[in-house]
């Protein structure tokens, strides 16, 4: 008898690559149900296509999708429906979440955090489940600075925006819960393009530098903003998805909380040079104090111009290093690793500048 998965976050960036490499994989699949929000229909109809038709990794009648809301009790699925599921579903993958650095505090809550406690009570009545897999955020350390562990959560720590602190709140529940539910969590760093082919459906994190450089490249000089020691922790999707089928297949995965980090990342002023080199063959002159790059963004023309949101800044200052050596361990054999990022930015800058007018729009910036 094979799987029978559960996804929520469909159709967003990480739920499709995950759900397309699942596919992929040597899991044998029973079936696979994807919840969705109404509106969302014609997006998710038409990747699901892409499965089933053009890449042929499943038949039609191996897949549903499930209209529904994790903010609703039973994620507003009809009685019949949650039946079937409670009989039959082996692994939940649990992506839904507003993925945004300026959420309003009471939509975070309502959706990361108020979601995600539907979600995991909604799990604990699945009579085969063999796995839950919750996927957080390395973020969840806030403001600490220093070494951060996978085994670490609460730590009286602040937050940076609404984001991080709903996604931490929002994983205290599921923890907690570890006892009820065989529980895996996933803790990746800041999501880019595939290492290969630098395949994106959103252009954010590391991508906003390059939109800085689409600005100013009429310009004689562009500057370093601020002294970038801080680590730049961006890993490709490919290495997240990976790890994340291996770790949620893993017997001795249960349990555990990983980091899917960067091991070897490199400082925010290197990753910016690089980025500049690459993309406009130039290197940076002087530099901006970060507080003044802060205070340009907090105004609504100029981030309008720049096109990035101001609390993306704050990742350029804090000193935080995410240890993942229990991810790597239990990596080991996988061949599973996280590419370097100065090996793989020259497809992420090619995949930008063809498809940037395309994507930049969907990230919206207040």
């Amino acid at each position: 008898m094979g799987n029978t998965y559960f996804f929520t976050g469909y159709p967003g960036f990480l739920a499709q690559a995950l759900i397309t490499e699942t596919c992929s994989s040597h899991h044998p699949i029973d079936h696979i149900y994807l919840l969705i929000l109404p509106e969302m229909k014609e997006k998710a109809q038409r990747h699901v296509a892409s499965l089933i038709d053009e890449k042929k990794l499943l038949r039609p009648d191996q897949l549903t999708l499930l209209e529904g809301d994790i903010t609703k009790a039973d994620l507003g699925l009809n009685p019949s429906t949650l039946q079937t599921l409670y009989s039959v579903v082996t692994h939940v993958f649990h992506l839904a979440a507003i993925y945004d650095l300026s959420v309003p505090q009471s939509l975070a809550e309502k959706v990361n955090v108020e979601g995600t406690k539907h979600v995991t009570d909604w799990a604990k009545n699945l009579k085969r489940l063999e796995r839950y897999v919750y996927f957080s955020t390395a973020y969840v350390s806030g403001k600490r600075e220093g070494k951060i562990y996978e085994a670490e959560l609460e730590m009286n720590q602040s937050f940076k925006n609404h984001y991080e602190k709903t996604k931490y709140d929002a994983e205290v529940y599921v923890r907690n819960h570890r006892g009820d539910l065989p529980t895996t969590i996933i803790r990746p760093g800041i999501v880019r393009g595939h290492s290969l082919t630098g395949a994106t459906i959103k252009f954010d994190g590391p991508y906003f530098i390059l939109r800085i450089f689409d600005q100013f490249k009429k310009s004689p000089w562009i500057p370093y903003l601020g002294q970038g020691k801080a680590e730049g922790n961006f890993v490709p999707v490919d290495y997240v998805i990976r790890a994340s089928i291996y770790l949620a297949h893993l017997s001795k995965g249960q349990g555990k909380t990983y980091h899917l980090t960067d091991p070897a990342p490199f400082r925010m002023f290197e990753v910016y040079e690089m980025l500049m080199k690459e993309y406009l063959g130039r290197r940076p002159k002087g530099r901006i104090p970060m507080n003044l790059a802060e205070k340009s963004m907090a105004v609504p023309q100029f981030r309008k111009f720049t096109s990035v949101q101001r609390e993306a800044m704050s990742y350029f200052t804090y000193m935080s290093s995410y240890d993942c050596r229990q991810a790597y361990r239990d990596l080991e054999g996988s061949g599973i690793s996280c590419p370097s990022f100065d090996r793989t930015l020259k497809t992420m800058v090619e995949y930008y500048k063809e498809h940037k007018d395309d994507l930049d729009k969907r990230v919206e910036i207040r």
